[in-house]
């Protein structure tokens, strides 16, 4: 572990630079610090990290020796035995009972069920149940894929008596699952260990940074630069003091005959070590520990704890937190994550008629029609709905529990259920259904299974009576584009599914097809064939699917409708309010998505909508291809004007897509695929160079979450796969409100202040060596004793910085929310940019100059009180750096909002410190056991007895810190941000009024206000009507005139 972490470390450029400097040190003729003022830090650094490394390392390998250490029954020398997962190989036939883990990649050989299917739950997958497919005892020779991280794929063939057969994912039992609702079951192991599909997903994924850590790393260069400058500068300035004054002076003549040159070279290294803490060591380290503690207050906040279903927030990283202040774009899913995804069939429309609630025939009309069996086409329609499938089905407690692969297919299962075409069992080679009042099976010939890219699925089966009908059910889009040219309701079906999409309904059309044996027979060779190709299998399937899918029939279409989750549409509000764009990407129509916006308060009636379609986009793209054509003028007129020309038109209207839309308070997306989602962000990304988040629930929002800076995922209804593949995970879409405009406004707001104070404070005690050195002609002398620079970020000044990074608050967690404007600055980054570093880097030249120029006035010429002058170099020192302490500690006091007792112990906590620390190493007892390490014998006592250094002090610390206070006064009140004026507000609102009545003089201006009401209007008994009641006002107004006029 040692050496590999220390590796990893040092590639860290800052661990490398502090090491090269520990090395210099021990070279005597340019060491100005003892080793050990780098080695503290850097070991202290070293071993937090390491630390922090093994025990994550520990935890990892306490899993990995827990898992690998199970045990299972593999078959050997003719019986099962127990053995260790990590001794399994492939080839290997496993035994697996209910409830077992499954140890490796495993094509299913038999099971117990006589269903043929074994129930695995793939919660560690992708979170949902599935089942899988079986094959009885047998001799074969099987050829599959190479080992891969493909989770939804498995292309495999096994030949067994001359004959192929395809193997698919459907066959497999992969590791991780658990097997569930089966007995026992057994399998032969196709991958084992590492390269089993699980372990193949867990690869590194790609290292996301915040735009505050790449900035902050172009500060370190920056800071690196100036201390090479200053090192150029000083050395020179010794070259030059030497060799007018140095090599004159006898007193000064060291015995070593160097030349002025040569010295200073030897100048420029000793004070690359004596300003190396301008390059802050700890800054890395302890921007960790602040992001590790905000990731911990984001997990045990109890505002975003789901407990409908047991569910923290978690944050699943801990190096983006202030990213999350940062948000310009939200991408977001609509399905299970604007709605709930618990779906209810609410209509449909069968024959061009519609059934269901408000203006259609109503659902008991449905059923007189199907107990009467009068409609042919109404009885198809839910016998499609119990058939076109992949439900799985089990029986709990005497009753039939569906498992379906979406919340769609669930519904609509259980809405032929309802009305009377109950699904009961299936098998590798059947489907049995209750028909109202007699139970029928089906056999199945082949099953069409749905994808992103097909949008719809079909089943082919032969009926009982030995027809063969092909079922399919899909997208509107794709579903007419195949319907026969002789299909009727046609047009009714459109305007039906046109006002399901109003309704905000998510819609399937429903049709079939009658197939003959010899048409059947012919396909279903080449199915068989394309079944067991090796390479583009899938490809070869996709062009058989549409070959059998054309000339259909419509039956109807279904309308089911996925409702808002709690709090969406004031969510959203709440976030535009904050600047942040949301765009909303769905596979959804037109019509659903647009009113799903209505409806979320995505879009409002104030809002003018553009469609894709919209004529100011054409005359855009019209201007930009004219652009086009005079640069390309060899390009012909015959060119076809809505495909890009080349890569820089493409590029072109690519920009121009971002153009518009970013123009646009709100963008909707429809009918996208995952693998657009993904395209629209990376769009986003480069052309506008905003931060931006994708969130999402289901496996198809993948892509599109870890193509975003940040990637939310929702436990939903969809599987985990969302969650595993994010950056923070919750369970409700409110939740994105507190986690942007609470913790990560935060966030963003404390790394800004710890990183503008840290820079800070490291300036103003690097730099007193500086100004020191023009007065000790530049031999790079240090201006404070040893320990002090060793001590001095470790102990002295770095906890209160820490404590202001993980609990400051500008303004509490209820106003940030009401507040949504204050989420600005962390928008335009205002808060730490190179103007700030800047500011922090000039702070901390004034403050350096301070802490020198002050102490230095006072030494020179001065006496004490026992008739001795204190204007000694230890003195001096002890003075400049209790200066400094108090100066920098009570500098982070000023810029503390939020304060607490722990921030307050810290503060005076760490000046205690340091005075005790002082005494200790300039004490005489210390100087006895450690004479050449500690050589400050009693310079604190014998500075800090003096009244007037200790004048000297505050005139210091006074000097350094009112300019400050009053900048920050004239500034809150010039200049006010956004936090000042929600403050203040804050302030007005606690504040009590001047005037106060009497606690027991209690008078209420009800009576005096209060205008006579309806009463008689309602105690007559007359109709209660609008002009009634203007009537009864006419007659109060003009008694109230009345006495008026007695009164005057």
């Amino acid at each position: 572990f040692l050496p590999l972490n220390l590796f990893e470390q040092f590639k860290r450029v800052a661990n490398l630079y502090f090491l090269c400097l520990l090395i210099l040190q021990i070279i005597p003729q340019i060491s100005t610090l003892p080793w050990y003022t780098t080695l503290v830090p850097l070991v202290l650094v070293l071993g937090i990290t390491a630390i922090k490394d093994l025990v994550d390392d520990l935890a990892r390998h306490r899993m990995d020796k827990e898992i690998n250490n199970r045990r299972c029954d593999v078959l050997l020398n003719g019986r099962f035995e127990k053995t260790r997962w990590m001794n399994l190989q492939v080839g290997d036939v496993v035994r697996l009972k209910k409830n077992d883990f499954i140890p490796a990649d495993i094509l299913l050989l038999s099971s117990s069920n006589p269903n043929s299917l074994c129930y695995v739950e793939t919660a560690e997958l992708d979170g949902i149940c599935s089942a899988v497919s079986r094959f009885v005892s047998f001799s074969a020779l099987i050829v599959c894929e190479e080992p891969n991280n493909r989770l939804d794929k498995f292309v495999g063939t096994m030949i067994w008596d001359a004959q192929s057969y395809p193997l698919d994912l459907d066959n497999m039992l992969l590791r991780g699952c658990k097997i569930r609702n089966t007995d026992e079951c057994h399998g032969l192991v196709i991958f084992a260990g590492n390269d089993t599909k699980i372990m193949r997903n867990g690869g590194k994924t790609r290292f996301k940074r915040t735009l505050i850590d790449k900035l902050m790393n172009y500060m370190v260069y920056t800071i690196f630069v100036l201390l090479v400058l200053l090192c150029a500068g000083l050395a020179i300035g010794h070259t030059y003091w030497y060799e007018s004054i140095g090599s004159k002076a006898w007193y000064l003549y060291d015995g070593l005959n160097y030349s002025s040159s040569y010295r200073g070279f030897l100048s420029f290294w000793g004070y690359i070590i004596i300003l190396n803490t301008m390059v802050p060591i700890s800054l890395y380290v302890s921007v960790e520990v602040i992001r590790l503690g905000q990731s911990k207050f984001i997990n045990w906040d109890l505002q975003m704890y789901y407990a409908d279903k047991d569910t923290p927030a978690k944050a699943r990283t801990t190096t983006l937190n202030e990213q999350l202040g940062q948000i310009e774009y939200i991408f977001s899913d609509k399905t299970g994550t604007l709605t709930q995804n618990i779906m209810a069939f609410k209509k449909c429309t069968i024959r061009g008629r519609t059934y269901g609630e408000t203006n259609h025939q109503p659902y008991h009309f449905l059923v007189s029609c199907i107990r009467s069996k009068k409609d042919p086409q109404v009885l198809e329609f839910f016998k499609l709905l119990s058939l076109c499938h992949t439900v799985m089905v089990e029986q709990k407690e005497n009753e039939l529990v569906y498992q379906a692969a979406s919340p769609d297919e669930g519904a609509l299962v259980t809405a032929a259920r309802n009305f009377g075409f109950v699904f009961l069992s299936r098998t590798q080679d059947t489907i049995t259904i209750m028909e109202l009042d007699h139970e029928e099976t089906y056999e199945v010939l082949a099953l069409l299974d749905f994808n992103s890219d097909r949008k719809r699925m079909s089943i082919i089966l032969r009926f009982p009576d030995g027809r063969i009908r092909l079922y399919c059910k899909g997208a509107d889009t794709v579903i007419y584009q195949r319907l026969d040219a002789n299909s009727k309701n046609k047009e009714t079906t459109q305007e039906a599914l046109d006002i399901f999409a109003n309704e905000t309904l998510r819609t399937l059309c429903l049709c079939y097809k009658d197939i003959s044996q010899a048409e059947y027979d012919a396909w279903s060779q080449k199915h068989q064939a394309a079944s067991v190709s090796m390479g583009n299998r899938e490809e070869a399937l996709d062009v058989l699917y549409e070959e059998i899918e054309k000339n259909l029939l419509l039956i109807g279409a279904t309308a089911i409708e996925d409702k808002l989750q709690d709090g969406v549409p004031e969510t959203i509000a709440k976030l535009a309010k904050a600047d942040i764009k949301i765009w909303v990407l769905t596979g959804d129509k037109k019509e659903t998505a647009e009113n799903i916006g209505f409806s979320c308060q995505l879009l409002t009636d104030d809002m003018k909508i553009h469609y894709g379609e919209d004529v100011k986009y054409k005359k855009r793209r019209r201007l930009r291809l004219k652009k086009l054509r005079k640069r390309h003028t060899n390009s012909s007129s015959a060119t076809d004007s809505s495909q890009p020309v080349d890569d820089w038109e493409k590029e072109k209207r690519q920009e121009d897509f971002v153009d518009m839309a970013c123009e646009c308070s709100a963008v909707i997306c429809c009918r996208v695929t995952p693998k657009q989602k993904a395209n629209v962000v990376s769009l986003v990304k480069r052309c506008k160079k905003a931060v931006t988040l994708s969130i999402g629930d289901g496996a198809n929002d993948v892509n599109m979450i870890k193509t975003a800076d940040i990637g939310v995922g929702i436990s939903g209804q969809e599987g985990m796969q969302a969650v595993m593949s994010s950056d923070y995970a919750f369970a409700q879409f409110r939740y994105l409100e507190r986690l942007l405009l609470v913790h990560g406004r935060w966030s963003y707001i404390r790394m800004c202040k710890f990183l503008r104070y840290f820079f800070y404070k490291n300036f103003a005690f690097t730099l007193v060596h500086f100004w020191f050195s023009f007065f000790n002609g530049f031999s790079s002398q240090t201006a404070y004793e040893d320990w002090f620079i060793t001590l001095y970020n470790v102990c002295y000044s770095s906890l209160p910085v820490l404590l202001v990074g993980l609990l400051d608050q500008d303004v509490n967690d209820k106003l940030s929310l009401r507040f949504p404007k204050l989420y600005l600055p962390g928008q335009q980054g205002s808060l730490f940019n190179y103007k700030n570093f800047f500011i922090s880097l000039f702070h901390g030249i004034f403050t350096s100059l301070m802490i020198f120029f002050i102490p230095y006035g006072a030494f020179l010429q001065t006496m004490g009180q026992d008739g001795e002058a204190p204007s000694d170099y230890q003195s001096f020192a002890v003075v400049a750096a209790s200066s400094l302490i108090i100066t920098v500690n009570l500098q982070i006091s000023l810029n503390t909002s939020y304060w607490t007792f722990v921030n307050c112990f810290a503060v005076l906590g760490s000046i205690a410190i340091y005075f005790g620390v002082m005494f200790d190493i300039h004490s005489a007892g210390i100087h006895v056991i450690f004479p050449t390490t500690f050589t400050f014998t009693g310079a604190a006592s014998n500075a800090l007895r003096q009244p007037y250094l200790w004048l000297t002090i505050i005139l210091t610390v006074g000097t350094c810190l009112l300019p400050v206070i009053c900048i920050q006064f004239l500034y809150q009140t010039i200049y006010p941000s956004v936090g000042d004026k929600v403050r203040a507000f804050k302030e007005k609102k606690k504040r009590k009024p001047t005037f106060q009545r009497g606690g027991r003089s209690r008078r209420s201006a009800y009576a005096f206000s209060h205008s006579r009401g309806y009463a008689d209007l309602i105690a007559s008994g007359r109709r209660f009507t609008l002009s009634a009641m203007r009537k009864s006002e006419a007659i109060r107004q003009r008694t109230f005139l009345s006495h008026r006029a007695r009164n005057d």
